[in-house]
């Protein structure tokens, strides 16, 4: 039976690592990007969609092309606006539009995915894509990190709601990760910035180190397959134990 996937923001970073990992697994990814250029490096078992991830009728021609291709069976919400606001200087309209745009992301893609499981009374499995600031805020990314704390919610809501259907919903919160976005962030700074705020990063992190993708991904694609049967609701730190440690500097400033 050929197993087919939806992958939001699948042309970078995480999305880019997360489409690459499944297709390990023989099925095929459809990639939903609003840039196509981001997936210009798509090969054979790549179905491109172009588009908003928020946008229902994307949504929905993803969701066709992946049922086409095989038994729609994961669906990964990976997509994120990626804008900070505070709420003294930023109009309030432009906070809780930042805010509704992170989970209009995760509510149109898991309504999509619940709702073509259903009708092919086939069971499936979710994973949002969240982020440690969920759980430990970051001064100066509210909008986010609400965002971010809504998905885990949603999350939890579904696992329960739709659990009996064969319906699994979990979401996976890395720390920080070495993106695209993360190098040219570097990238922007001098030298000497640059390595202050890749040691002030091994210092958040107990293992010292920021994660890769691909690290990320091997989470995702474990909570999609049949090893993750029994897991259901929940979060996954992959954080290198971030979290845990609570320590960040930024709380300070």
């Amino acid at each position: 039976m050929s197993l087919s996937y939806v992958v939001t923001g699948g042309g970078r970073g995480i999305g880019k690592a997360v489409v690459e990992r499944l297709l390990r697994e023989k099925g095929t990814v459809v990639a939903v990007e609003r840039d196509a250029d981001a997936l210009a490096w798509a090969g054979p078992g790549v179905i491109p969609v172009i588009g908003d991830a928020a946008d229902e009728q994307a949504a929905a021609r993803a969701a066709d092309l992946a049922q086409e291709s095989g038994t729609l069976t994961g669906w990964v919400n990976n997509a994120a606006v990626f804008r900070d606001a505070s709420v003294h200087s930023s109009p309030v309209g432009e906070v809780r539009a930042l805010i509704a745009a992170n989970v209009d992301l995760a509510v149109v893609g898991c309504a999509t995915a619940v709702r073509r499981f259903l009708a092919a009374s086939t069971p499936g499995a979710i994973v949002n894509i969240t982020s440690h600031q969920a759980t430990r805020a970051v001064p100066g990314s509210l909008p986010y990190a609400t965002a971010k704390a809504a998905t885990e919610g949603l999350t939890r809501s579904l696992a329960v709601e739709y659990g009996k259907h064969g319906i699994r919903v979990n979401a996976v919160a890395p720390g920080t990760v070495a993106t695209e976005r993360y190098a040219s962030f570097l990238a922007s700074r001098t030298p000497e910035e640059a390595a202050a705020v890749e040691e002030q990063l091994a210092t958040l992190h107990p293992l010292g180190r920021v994660a890769t993708s691909a690290e990320v991904a091997s989470v995702v694609a474990f909570l999609l397959s049949d090893d993750a049967a029994f897991v259901n609701g929940a979060t996954v730190p992959v954080d290198g134990g971030r979290t845990v440690l609570g320590l960040d500097p930024e709380a300070r400033e």
